[in-house]
């Protein structure tokens, strides 16, 4: 099969249901491959970390995307991806991220553990009830969904009775973030992108009205006071794609993570008797079955890499999931081990637009695994779990799990768990 031919089968739904041996058949070619005029794929991993931090290479911008894409105005999802901080470039993008980067810094992160563990502790309360007739419950709808969400909504200063709203939306807004996308798909984006944005605006009238202590509030009042800091667009962009990101992917990372941890009990086994692994465990599954496949940049200049000449103008395909099974940095890379030595997985990318919400998530899934583990010793899978056909965001459409007798535990974090630690 050649490049190509591989390139078609994972665009295809069964290549995005399964995408790791259409990786093996690309990297066959090389970590750096030409799939066709103009497109190149890489799944070397310190391929994509280079290019990842390469400033000739960028995110698609307003006069390349005219070409691709010349209606992309016309439509709600698109504009409201394109004038956030994740579809631009320097300058603009780091502006727009030092503005937001605050509530995501390594302090105020820590300052959460107390929050994020209340919330869990309470999902988890509010599913092994739903479940004492002994049906099964959806441990995605009931415990990976409502916790992150709960947590970026409390950045954000989103109601709670709100939050049961978002995650349709969300979910029809992400498919654009996919390599190919349909008119059909693109029709639920955009409706999903105007229902957000139409949210967004009454909460921007209603910080303005009565501010409080939240993300909100400051950006609103960044855009207020100075327009060319934060302009309206950007300001209403960048509230849903905070939101959009600050719990799809932590929601995947759950999903995927806790299927991994059914699947190789003797790790749950030593994970649920020993929390303090957990940093590790979690670097391990966010390399094993990443969250984000993958991600695009276009180079606007001659870059050379793996052995490779990429033109300027040229697209990069950067797939994050096969480089964090690239041989050469991870010994037996097809095989789950949360004791290997860890070389930092590529799943939130690295470079300026490194994932903001990366210590947030760690934090997340490092509380929850070991207390999902430990409240609920038999927690097994109802059903055969079936992925959502998306690749970029790759995730569970739902994951049904019967709970068994909820064990008697200590309520409170877990010794050893160090929150954000890598």
């Amino acid at each position: 099969m050649d490049a190509a031919e591989a390139l078609t089968l994972l665009m295809s739904p069964q290549g995005r249901v399964d995408p790791y041996p259409t990786y093996e058949r690309l990297r066959a070619h090389g970590p750096v491959v030409q799939a066709m005029p103009g497109l190149y794929v890489v799944t070397g991993y310190p391929e994509v970390d280079e290019l990842l931090r390469d400033p000739r290479l960028g995110v698609l911008d307003d006069a390349l995307r005219d070409q691709v894409w010349p209606n992309w105005r016309e439509s709600p999802a698109v504009s409201s991806i394109a004038r956030s901080m994740l579809r631009t470039n320097p300058p603009d993008h780091s502006r727009m991220r030092r503005l937001a980067s605050g509530a995501f810094s390594p302090r105020r992160v820590a300052g959460m553990r107390d929050v994020v563990r209340v919330q869990a502790e309470e999902l988890l309360d509010s599913m092994v009830a739903k479940a004492q007739d002994g049906a099964p419950v959806d441990v995605l709808a009931d415990f990976a969904y409502p916790l992150p969400v709960g947590v970026i909504c409390a950045l954000l200063g989103v109601p709670a009775a709100d939050r049961p709203l978002f995650r349709r939306w969300a979910g029809d807004l992400t498919g654009v973030l996919e390599p190919e996308i349909t008119p059909e798909e693109l029709t639920v984006a955009d409706a999903g992108a105007t229902e957000l944005r139409d949210y967004f605006v009454e909460l921007i009238v209603a910080r303005r009205r009565a501010p409080a202590d939240d993300l909100t509030t400051a950006l609103v009042q960044v855009h207020d006071a100075d327009g060319d800091r934060l302009t309206g667009h950007e300001l209403l962009a960048n509230l849903v794609v905070l939101l959009v990101a600050g719990f799809e992917t932590t929601t995947n990372l759950l999903g995927n993570g806790l299927v991994v941890l059914l699947g190789h009990p003797e790790a749950a086994a030593a994970l649920r008797a020993d929390p303090g692994l957990a940093p590790a465990y979690v670097e391990e599954l966010l390399r094993y079955d990443s969250p984000v496949q993958l991600t695009t940049r276009n180079s606007t200049a001659p870059v050379r890499c793996g052995g490779l000449d990429l033109p300027s103008g040229s697209t990069t395909l950067l797939l994050l999931g096969a480089a964090n099974r690239d041989p050469r940095r991870f010994p037996d890379p097809q095989r789950f081990d949360p004791t290997r030595a860890q070389a930092h997985p590529l799943s939130f990318g690295a470079g300026p637009h490194y994932c903001l919400g990366a210590g947030l998530a760690r934090l997340e899934a490092q509380l929850a695994f070991p207390l999902l583990l430990r409240r609920l010793p038999e927690l097994a899978l109802a059903e055969p779990p079936r992925h959502r056909t998306r690749l970029t965001l790759r995730g569970y459409e739902s994951l049904p799990v019967t709970l068994g007798t909820p064990a008697v535990v200590e309520r409170g974090a877990p010794p050893g768990v160090r929150p954000g630690t890598p």
